[in-house]
């Protein structure tokens, strides 16, 4: 089985965005390597950021999707809080 992966969808211009960055790198420090962060700039205009934006149908920014073994777990819109995050992360870490 693969590590969870938490996708950041995040756009340059958005403020919430910028206060969901620090967490996400405590997050980072706190799960080490068992949990595969990928940011996501949708905030530009190319044909692999539309596709993430359909397939996930992100509508807002931001938003974190969790993924393992590539089947959703979680969708979340909107900051979230470290606390949060290890909640939902640390049942899918092996």
């Amino acid at each position: 089985m693969a590590k969870p992966v938490l996708m950041d969808f995040y756009a340059d211009w958005c403020g919430p965005c910028h206060q969901q960055t620090p967490i996400l790198e405590a997050l980072k420090r706190r799960m080490g390597d068992s949990v595969d962060i990928r940011k996501i700039d949708v905030g530009i205009d190319s044909q692999e950021t539309r596709q993430y934006a359909v397939k996930y149908d992100i509508q807002f920014v931001p938003t974190l999707v969790i993924e393992k073994d590539g089947q959703m777990i979680k969708k979340l819109v909107g900051v979230q809080d470290l606390e949060t995050l290890e909640r939902i992360l640390a049942p899918l870490v092996e």
